[in-house]
């Protein structure tokens, strides 16, 4: 799609580091595989903008090649699903950059500006209804006149090549030598030259269709991100000394208290107060109820105030809310190419100019060394270049990817990128951590049994004080029985956790240690406890000793429940070919009970480290994903084939992670997994696709069967084709 002439407006944007991927393998610069991502230096200025006109992928690498060419530009990103432009250098480029991208033939706005109004459909498609009215004439002339359809042909084919030969120039000026444009353009004058055209202008006509079919697919996948964009306000009411004030979204700092009232949406995520309120978090857990929250619980930016009026305390800085962080998750996404597709990439740079040449030599060579008609190979010529165009081929798996990364998102799974999913489609195995992912993560008090010589609430009181203050949904559910019981905490001192033991600190100068019963020093068990918590254990709850200077106080059990969609989720992946295996810290018989409900495989009393062995263990014999959601699971995550963690998980798992529940809900990995294979298929259908008809119209254009305008059908025709092909995993169930 040509790109509209509105002057561009160009501002340094201060940006917080943001991945970007190594020089692409369509730059100018190098072709390599390389890591998948990397940073903008940190000793350059970083400039943001918003591009327009971009209709494909081989868009954004257009225009990266063409930023490249600005001397002293260290790094740039194209991030096509949100149109943005990144560029880290160590002076003010931003004059430079603007010449570059405006010579490339596209438009740039200043990413803090308000978005423009998108043109109307008619002024959008003018320039291909002006080509198709004037090709209706030029038929019609054609039928009564010949000399005059003639000229009108050759009138067609001028003012629709204006625009691609003027875009073509701009492109090799760039330094994208071999474009669509360039092939176009070579192929439509050179009809011309021979007096074919009729068949010149049809080329035209049908590349300009060709393009809004993919300026349509582009904008149809870009379409939930910009409907994510849109969930937050641009402003807030703010109370600042009891009175309210109307701010924008960027001047939120983080204890700031807003007002958002009946129906509208949270600029930022909060921290309710006051009494509980429903919430419609619809929008980013796809779930149609409202959620009830209650006081002092988070709720997320872009959710909305159903039933009443409230008040809530900021939480998340400007760029840092959960929208925001989804939308960079997106924007990473974008970088982490799939290995085919960047083979892809290379083989077209390769393949272009190859075909050039060919198409070059077969209108040559018949007629200098074989006395052939001079026209008839020409035209034979031009028609294999228009043949050996790569747009199919170079479209033909970020579309798929594209459609696939898009559907999944729709479904509550964030994937990272082309490579995770292609990753994702091998999968044969999930391991499950168990808290948090298979269960509730939110087990509660179920027995407390004492030694004799303290009450169930004083060693109650005692293990609270221990475990006050951490995250760990064990020591969590001791300290909510001890609230819920009103109970006086002791005053604690010098706590200290022992990674894969427990947890200790000193209370009234002695040690109280919190621990797991096989991890008790010699002795301390005698046969009646040993008998006591392994009843306990065998009936799947998880027990914590507690000893004082070496003597055992007591016991104190605990259950965690199943997720209700865990069942759900296991015999889903069942049905599809992939086994799980349950791997957790929690000790044999609790991690049994659990393991044995859902039907699977366990491993028990794993360390973080160990988790990881198995990890590696497992994955050698199969591709593995593993799930999880805690700091602990990061490390088995990133030694997995791909790494998933549920979207309740911390920062930490979800950074590592390859791909995220977004919605927490387990039943979506099988779908996930399902999507994966789809795309991959669909991958080769549409390779298979664009190969094919380049193939049989090669072989039937040397027969002298098919000329010009069925041979842009190869490209063009192909092109829609991949791409009608690619967006039908948009509304795969």
């Amino acid at each position: 799609m040509l790109n509209s002439k509105n002057p561009p407006q160009f501002a340094k944007a201060k940006l917080s580091p943001l991945p970007v991927e190594a020089p692409s393998c369509c730059s100018d610069e190098q072709c390599s595989a390389g890591p998948e991502t990397a940073t903008l230096p940190d000793n350059g200025e970083r400039y943001s903008w918003l591009i327009a006109g971009m209709d494909c992928a081989a868009c954004a690498r257009k225009v990266e090649n063409a930023v490249k060419q600005v001397p002293d530009v260290q790094r740039v990103q194209v991030l096509f699903a949100t149109e943005k432009l990144l560029v880290s250098a160590p002076r003010d480029v931003r004059s430079d950059v603007e010449k570059a991208v405006k010579a490339a033939g596209y438009t740039l706005r200043d990413s803090d500006a308000p978005k423009t109004e998108a043109p109307s459909g008619w002024r959008e498609n003018l320039p291909l209804l002006s080509l198709i009215a004037m090709m209706a004439v030029s038929w019609g002339l054609e039928q009564f006149n010949h000399p005059f359809g003639n000229l009108a042909f050759i009138a067609t084919t001028l003012v629709g090549l204006w625009p691609i030969a003027r875009q073509a120039v701009r492109l090799i000026r760039s330094g994208n030598w071999f474009a669509i444009e360039t092939l176009m353009s070579v192929a439509a004058i050179g009809a011309l030259f021979i007096g074919a055209t009729a068949e010149a202008a049809m080329v035209l006509l049908l590349f300009l269709v060709g393009e809004r079919l993919e300026s349509y697919a582009a904008s149809r996948a870009r379409r939930g991100v910009s409907a994510l964009m849109a969930l937050k306000p641009e402003i807030a009411t703010r109370i600042r000394n009891g009175e309210r004030e109307t701010v924008a979204l960027s001047e939120l700092r983080p204890g700031d208290i807003i007002e958002v009232s009946a129906g509208s949406r949270l600029p930022a995520d909060g921290r309710l107060l006051g009494q509980a309120a429903s919430f419609d978090e619809s929008a980013l857990t796809g779930e149609s109820v409202p959620v009830e929250r209650e006081p002092d619980e988070k709720v997320p930016a872009g959710s909305t105030s159903v039933d009443r009026l409230v008040q809530l305390e900021v939480i998340s800085g400007p760029g840092d809310s959960a929208i925001d962080r989804i939308l960079r998750l997106i924007e990473e996404a974008d970088e982490r190419r799939a290995p085919i597709e960047r083979f892809i990439d290379r083989f077209s740079r390769i393949y272009t100019p190859i075909i050039m040449a060919i198409a070059l030599l077969a209108a040559v060579i018949p007629p200098l060394l074989f006395g052939q008609s001079w026209s008839e190979w020409i035209y034979k010529g031009l028609a294999l270049l228009l043949i050996g165009c790569p747009c199919a081929l170079v479209i033909s798996t970020p579309a798929a990817i594209t459609s696939g990364l898009a559907a999944a998102a729709r479904r509550g799974a964030l994937i990272k990128g082309g490579a995770a999913l292609e990753r994702l489609g091998k999968i044969q195995h999930i391991a499950f951590d168990k808290t948090g992912t298979l269960t509730e993560g939110k087990p509660q008090v179920t027995a407390i049994e004492t030694s004799g010589s303290l009450s169930e609430n004083e060693l109650l009181a005692l293990a609270a004080a221990v475990e006050q203050g951490s995250t760990h949904p064990l020591a969590q559910a001791i300290v909510r029985e001890a609230q819920s019981r009103s109970l006086t905490l002791p005053v604690t001192e010098s706590h200290r956790a022992l990674a894969g033991i427990g947890v200790e600190a000193i209370i009234d100068g002695e040690t109280l240690r919190l621990s797991a019963p096989g991890k008790l020093p010699a002795g301390v068990l005698n046969e009646s406890w040993q008998q006591r918590i392994t009843q306990l254990e065998a009936e799947g709850q998880t027990v914590i000793a507690a000893i004082r200077q070496d003597e055992l106080l007591g016991a104190i059990a605990m259950r965690d429940t199943l997720r209700g969609d865990a069942r759900e989720a296991v015999e889903a992946l069942k049905k599809i070919g992939v086994q799980g295996v349950m791997l957790t810290g929690d000790n044999p018989r609790a991690a049994a009970a659990i393991a044995g409900e859902l039907g699977m495989d366990y491993r028990a009393s794993l360390l973080p480290a160990d988790k990881v062995k198995a990890v590696n263990e497992l994955n050698a014999q199969s591709p593995l994903a593993m799930v999880g959601d805690g700091i602990n699971d990061a490390p088995a995550m990133k030694a997995a084939t791909i790494g998933i963690a549920m979207g309740s998980g911390t920062d930490v798992a979800l950074e590592t992670a390859d791909a995220a529940l977004t919605h927490n809900r387990l039943t979506e990995l099988a779908a996930m997994i399902g999507l994966a294979r789809a795309t991959h298929n669909n991958i080769r259908q549409n390779i298979t696709i664009a190969l094919g008809l380049k193939a049989i119209f090669l072989v039937t254009t040397l027969m002298g069967l098919t000329g010009l305008w069925l041979a842009v059908l190869a490209d063009s025709g192909a092109t829609a084709l991949v791409t009608a092909n690619a967006l039908r995993l948009l509304r795969k169930k």
